[in-house]
């Protein structure tokens, strides 16, 4: 089933999102926690790109898995990154071979060694172009992401949310953030999508901390800041690495059970490849089943 079709029957939906692992041996642990996600009950499970679009074999792999053998629907991630239109013919048919017909359209980062984004010869340089040429080739729903603080290369949330519309008004049926951990960021993104004449359904990102560095390295990559509060309880258990998990957890189910309260379009949460977090977390929201 396509997603905005999901979105349209279902007042709340519940993803998680999994990626390749780096190697090759550990792909049989990842079904295994996805069969294990599975027990939750998620409408979709969104499978990523490494980073500067590496893994995409691995990724499709995965998500045709996901989608034919798990008989669970799948997003698919799809970048701009050392892809020629060709290529991503290409990548659509196969995905179309595979029934996948859920598609996460993202410029993507820099090939691993890069600090900037270089358009490919014959390619896209923006998310915008991406979602486009997809809706020209018939049969995707198509998601993008939002930036509740703000593309890291935007020069402003207003510019941002100018990018977030082309997205939209180039075909894309919702939206998924990045993940943040300040719910007030996420309802003032949402308040200034409406003002900006942005309509589709808007899935926020949640991220449960579970290791100390970890956090700081993809809050730098994705530019989200950490409250002081949740910065000075995370420093003074980081000897800690069980109570960092345990707390991380917490602070993730707390976010989570506002945002049900008020009325988001469902949750995304980012499993880092791991199930119990996610089922400590699912445990205690009071969503509709």
């Amino acid at each position: 089933m396509k997603i905005s079709d999901m979105l349209l029957k279902k007042k709340f939906v519940l993803s998680f999102e999994v990626f390749p692992p780096v190697k090759d041996g550990n792909i049989e642990s990842l079904f295994s926690t996805i069969r294990e996600l599975e027990e939750l009950k998620p409408d979709f499970i969104s499978v990523t790109y490494g980073a500067g679009g590496s893994t995409r074999d691995k990724s499709i792999e995965i998500a045709s898995k996901v989608k034919n053998e798990f008989n669970k629907e799948v997003l698919a991630h799809l970048t701009c990154v050392q892809t020629t239109k060709d290529d991503i013919l290409g990548i659509l048919d196969e995905f179309k071979k595979k029934n996948i017909e859920n598609i996460l359209a993202l410029r993507g980062d820099p090939p691993k060694g890069e600090t900037e984004f270089v358009k490919t010869e014959g390619g896209f340089g923006y998310a915008n172009e991406l979602v486009e040429f997809i809706k020209s080739n018939d049969g995707f729903s198509i998601g993008v992401a939002g930036y509740p603080e703000g593309h890291i290369e935007a020069p402003s949330l207003e510019a941002d949310l100018i990018n977030l519309k082309r997205k939209v008004d180039a075909g894309a049926d919702f939206i998924i953030t990045q993940l943040f951990f300040n719910n007030g960021d996420f309802y003032r993104f949402r308040d200034s999508t409406i003002k900006t004449g942005i309509r589709v359904p808007i899935i926020p990102g949640i991220f449960p901390i579970l290791n100390y560095k970890q956090v700081y390295r993809i809050a730098s990559l994705c530019g989200a800041k950490i409250p002081s509060r949740l910065e000075q309880k995370i420093y003074k258990l980081k000897e800690k690495p069980d109570e960092i998990e345990k707390y991380g957890i917490e602070y993730a189910t707390i976010q989570a059970e506002d945002l049900i309260k008020n009325d988001v379009d469902g949750l995304h949460i980012y499993s880092m490849n791991k199930s119990y977090p996610a089922k400590q977390i699912v445990a205690e929201l009071p969503y509709p089943r």
